[in-house]
């Protein structure tokens, strides 16, 4: 299985879309659970570690570093 490379504040697609239609989620806090805020309509789901790296599909668009 390949590790999918993914930090804060990446934009992330998911292998299903959101009900309100988006399928970009932004990660906005990460540790043992990682939180997505959905980039459509702002909803927000904490989903665990090993769960969220089942369901995520690909990076969109890399953070910047600072």
């Amino acid at each position: 299985m390949e590790m999918k490379e993914f930090g804060l504040n990446d934009i992330v697609e998911m292998k299903k879309g959101h009900p309100c239609g988006a399928n970009a989620w932004k990660i906005i806090r990460m540790g043992a659970d990682i939180r997505i805020k959905c980039e459509g309509c702002g909803h927000s789901v904490m989903l665990p570690r090993v769960e969220f790296n089942k369901k995520m599909k690909k990076v969109l668009v890399k953070a910047e570093k600072e």
